[in-house]
């Protein structure tokens, strides 16, 4: 839970705020109520910051496209080459699968994911799946691929990034843990790198 000094509390918290009870509930819980009551303030704070749900809604959303897409992206070591910087994304994709699949990185993703029928929620994904797939495709091209094949094999890595992640939501019991978690993704990483075209 986070907890804020009311003299102390920004826009920012309010963000930080949402993304968590989105990680937590979905789209519903984004409420300004539960969390003034989380952050221990009141609705006249979050109408400072704020001019309304849809605003911070907005405001969540490009921190966890920021976050989840754009940083990791941009983190890429620029200087490895390609097949090095594929695996090392995907590596990275598949292990915050596992950091904390209740209320992680992934619980986000998941939750967008069933609210994809909203309109703000449907253009975030809409841009953060073009971006991602991108970047695979970009990748995949660097190792040789046409780039047909090349957008087919990022298509493909990332529907299984999705699938992977459900699958952790849904029955995590599925998965291995521990060393052998980290096994099963080397594999994973290493099938989706090495498959012919």
């Amino acid at each position: 839970m986070v907890k804020v000094k009311r003299e102390s509390l920004a826009r920012a918290d309010w963000v930080d705020a949402s993304l968590q009870a989105l990680s937590r509930g979905g789209l519903a819980a984004v409420a300004v109520e539960p969390l003034a009551k989380q952050l221990h303030t009141t609705k006249g704070s979050f109408y400072w910051h704020f001019a309304d749900r849809n605003d911070l809604l907005e405001a969540t959303l490009q921190l966890w496209e920021q976050r989840e897409t754009e940083l990791v992206i941009a983190s890429l070591d620029v200087t490895a080459d390609a097949a090095t910087r594929l695996r090392s994304l995907l590596r990275l994709a598949f292990m915050s699968v596992m950091v904390n699949p209740a209320h992680g990185r992934g619980s986000v993703e998941l939750a967008l994911q069933s609210s994809a029928s909203e309109p703000m929620v449907a253009a975030t994904l809409d841009r953060v799946t073009r971006r991602r797939v991108a970047q695979l495709t970009e990748l995949f091209t660097e190792l040789g691929l046409t780039r047909s094949q090349a957008r087919d094999r990022g298509l493909l890595a990332y529907t299984a990034f999705l699938g992977h992640l459900q699958l952790a939501h849904a029955t995590p019991e599925m998965l291995p843990r521990g060393r052998a978690f980290s096994a099963h993704v080397n594999q994973i990483v290493e099938t989706l790198v090495g498959l012919r075209p």
